[in-house]
């Protein structure tokens, strides 16, 4: 049996060859997904490691304790140093510090933007050029920053702190692999010990001690005495800190290695089909070579066994070369791998690491795949009977194949609807979004068993517009009429991309409109001004803006921190104007009104409209507040909402910010917006390159540009699938030319030219297309409006959408590719001999 096996596969080494690329794609993606994850866990782990190269123990502020200090201080500093346990100790000061290039852009890529202390002799740092800073006026940079943004030593750079921009001179730059943030692509500044302090922590004291062990001393011993030392701190060894810093890291790494594994299950699931179709045909056209084996005395296992030989022959050799090519795809997929982190950049590492597990893992994933999708082809070949081998024709489809498909169809479209209806309703999107997606995954299994039955009737409504197409449209669908299951079955591999694409760009159409609301339609100000890391800023800017000519009006947004029935809350205070003149609040009940000791609480969190809120601020103090009214929350506005005024400054701290830290201040100004107004704000607040100034049109573009970035990623990714899929268009007409050898040449004989055969099997093509294309809009509109329906429940503003647009342009895209994959075996079939096909059996 191995040996025939091997003879058949030799015999079809184009759709073999064919059938194997669909396989080598899927675990070539597979292999470049564990590598690129593999690659991003080393190198987070690398720069955790790197982070405590030279500390045994870190000593930080324990914030958390009652009557704690905020900060670590010169007494603590002494008493440490004073140890016998201590080697040396490093003094940490560290905060929030934005750099600016020369031309505006942010000097990190979206990472942590770090400013530090520099003590005069810090192992964490090497000075590549240039000298450490000394004064308020200079800074060192990191040398990969200092390289985007073109800056040398002695050049003029912007930063800022807590808001407003400030200009110093770059003093050196460095390189460091003690600080995370340089790996997750963030910046990195450096100040003088006394600077940083003046910024961060205040004169005398620091963010967290780095000490290193005396000789001979371990670091639990060290911890224990530092502990005592200094019992009012937070005391850790490297070794755990490291560990947690690990433990986030493949956190981190999962997440992502899920989200594009799945992806990758989708390519796989569509190529089953591709190889599914590609044994299945092949069983066909050998019917009675098969009935022969089992004249001359071959079981129906042995028969199985031999379509799972070739299978498993296919297998390996599809799945070696997508190994091999997936080391490509992880080069490819490592930078764009980089940016999709949860909190943002991700290191990608100086070189693709290669563990065994991600070379073996899509190894036996591509094999298995392989084996389990030719299982029902080498099923239906056992049940081939001896007599075949008599039989001139293909022996006809058994009816109760049918009636058991439309059965199966009826049973999982109940089961879809249950689903679907089921997930859109529940109250909870967690509980939901399973059951969701199950329906999803049944209804999408209702359709496919559907499909042959449904070829029919739907070339019969086409038929007259396919009749004045010409003679190759007329016969390409008289033959896909004559068997709908060549048709169906290279079309539900398309229905699959296609549903998946649909289901994207519905949700994300009703996100869009979602973000507009809840964003750029709650602003009446002309502008919002807030922190790019989202962090409180300095009361300075609220200061410099209300003194510009420019501007009519400001209300800040404090944050404010309140106990009520011994239950943290957090929420704004603002000035009770600024709710109605500034803001547009979607209210759910009662009216937008602070003043006078009222409350807006958001929606959801169980208060009525005219009850009272017993509530004790930070300092102690008690205070009754009534609910005027319930508003749903929104990008820029959640939690409880007070009147600034009922408040004294010293209730705003919350978790250690200064007092009077600011969220966003809120901008009136005497012109509408435009691009020189927001340049004359920037200019009054120092060119900061901590700050963002936007608009209610910039709020509504930065929506529509991240959702746009969003699909164009999920498109790429599940393009990935259709081109398997088109791999099953070409393959699945390859075979098709092959098995209507004869036909085609009675058909050159009577007349037919070779552009007529040509145009037959691209308009087979385009029928297939258009078919998987057509279904998977449906299906994906029914996910789509079901998903959006369970979103709506829980996103104020979301509103189904169809971009016609979008989804006209995907049904077309989806027919040029038919057209696009009819190319070889069109030509293929045209180039058949006449008398040679003829006289074929």
């Amino acid at each position: 049996m191995l040996r025939a096996a091997w003879r058949t596969v030799r015999a079809h080494k184009s759709r073999m060859g064919l059938t194997a690329l669909a396989v080598a794609v899927g675990v070539a993606f597979v292999t470049g997904i564990l590598l690129v994850t593999a690659t991003v866990s080393d190198a987070l782990t690398g720069a955790s490691r790197q982070t405590y190269a030279h500390t045994d123990v870190v000593v930080r502020p324990d914030t958390g304790s009652v009557g704690a200090p905020s900060d670590l201080g010169e007494a603590e500093l002494q008493r440490v140093q004073g140890l016998p346990e201590t080697g040396r100790v490093i003094p940490a000061v560290s905060g929030y510090t934005a750099l600016g290039c020369p031309d505006g852009r942010s000097a990190d890529r979206g990472g942590p933007a770090v400013g530090a202390g520099y003590g005069g002799s810090d192992p964490r740092y090497s000075f590549t050029g240039g000298r450490p800073p000394a004064g308020g006026d200079e800074i060192a940079v990191d040398e990969a920053a200092a390289a985007r943004c073109g800056y040398r030593v002695g050049d003029a750079a912007r930063i800022s702190v807590d808001g407003p921009g400030l200009t110093v001179r770059i003093s050196g730059v460095f390189t460091t692999r003690a600080e995370p943030a340089v790996s997750d692509g963030g910046s990195v500044v450096l100040f003088d010990t006394a600077t940083a302090q003046q910024h961060f922590t205040g004169p005398g004291r620091y963010s967290e001690f780095h000490v290193k062990a005396a000789p001979g001393v371990t670091a639990e011993r060290l911890r224990q005495a530092t502990k005592q030392a200094v019992p009012g701190a937070t005391v850790l060894t490297a070794d755990v800190l490291t560990r947690d810093r690990a433990l986030r890291a493949e956190n981190q790494v999962s997440s992502l290695r899920t989200t594009l594994l799945s992806f990758a299950a989708v390519a796989l699931f569509v190529s089953c089909f591709l190889i599914a179709n590609t044994f299945g045909m092949l069983v066909a056209q050998r019917t009675r070579e098969v009935g022969l084996l089992r004249a001359i005395g071959a079981s129906r296992r042995q028969v199985g066994r031999l379509v799972l030989a070739e299978a498993f022959l296919v297998g390996p050799a599809g799945s070696l070369v997508g190994v091999a090519a997936g080391v490509g795809v992880g080069e490819v997929l490592r930078p764009i791998a980089g940016d999709l982190g949860k909190g943002g950049p991700l290191p990608t590492g100086d070189a693709l690491s290669l563990p065994a597990y991600a070379l073996l893992v899509p190894l036996a994933t591509g094999v298995l795949t392989t084996v389990v999708a030719a299982w029902l082809p080498a099923r239906r070949a056992g049940r081939i009977a001896p007599l075949a081998a008599l039989r001139v024709a293909e022996a006809p489809l058994r009816e109760g194949a049918g009636r058991r498909r439309v059965l199966a169809g009826v049973v999982l479209a109940a089961g879809g609807a249950a689903g679907l209806l089921s997930g859109a309703s529940s109250d909870r999107i967690q509980e939901g979004a399973p059951v969701l997606a199950l329906g999803a995954v049944l209804a999408a299994g209702s359709l496919l068993a559907f499909m042959p039955t449904l070829v029919g009737p739907l070339l019969a409504v086409v038929r007259p517009l396919l009749g004045r197409a010409g003679i190759g449209a007329r016969l390409a669908e008289g033959n896909s009429a004559r068997n709908p299951r060549r048709v169906s079955a290279p079309a539900a591999s398309l229905v699959v991309g296609v549903s998946l694409v649909t289901t994207l760009t519905v949700v994300a159409a009703g996100g869009l409109a979602a973000a507009d609301a809840a964003g750029a339609h709650v602003l009446k100000a002309d502008y919002v001004v807030s922190m790019r890391s989202l962090d409180a800023q300095s009361a300075a800017v609220e200061r410099t803006l209300a003194a510009s000519a420019e501007v009519t009006a400001v209300a800040a947004l404090r944050e404010v921190e309140l106990t009520v029935d011994g239950v943290r809350e957090f929420g704004l205070a603002l000035p009770s104007n600024a709710v109605r003149d500034m803001l547009r609040l979607r209210m759910s009940g009662g009216a937008a009104d602070i003043g006078g000791g009222k409350v807006l609480v958001p929606a959801g969190y169980g208060r009525e409209v005219g009850s009272t809120v017993h509530a004790r601020l930070v300092d102690g103090r008690a205070a009754e507040l009534t609910v005027a009214g319930v508003y749903e929350p929104n990008a820029l506005v959640s939690g409880f909402l007070v009147d600034a005024a009922a408040f004294p400054v010293d209730a705003f701290p919350v978790d250690a910010r200064p007092a009077g830290a600011v969220r966003s201040v809120l901008v009136h100004t005497r012109d509408h917006p435009s691009p020189g107004l927001r340049r004359t704000l920037a200019h009054a607040l120092g060119d900061s390159p901590a700050l963002r100034i936007d608009s209610s049109d910039d709020l509504a573009r930065a929506a529509a540009d991240d959702t746009d970035r969003m699909l164009d990623l999920l498109y790429a990714l599940l393009g990935l699938s259709i081109g398997v899929a088109l791999l099953g268009v070409v393959n699945t007409l390859a075979l098709s030319v092959t098995e209507r050898r004869r036909e085609i040449g009675m058909l050159r004989a009577i007349g037919l030219t070779r552009a007529g055969v040509r145009a037959m099997v691209r308009a087979e093509a385009l029928i297939i297309a258009v078919l998987g294309g057509a279904f998977g809009l449906a299906l994906g509109l029914l996910v789509g409006w079901a998903s959006g329906e369970a979103i709506a429940r829980h996103t104020p503003g979301f509103r189904h959408s169809v971009p016609v647009l979008r989804l006209a342009v995907l049904l077309a895209a989806a027919a040029g590719a038919g057209l696009l994959a009819s190319l070889w075996p069109a030509r293929r079939a045209a180039r058949t001999p006449v008398l040679a096909a003829i006289g074929t059996e």
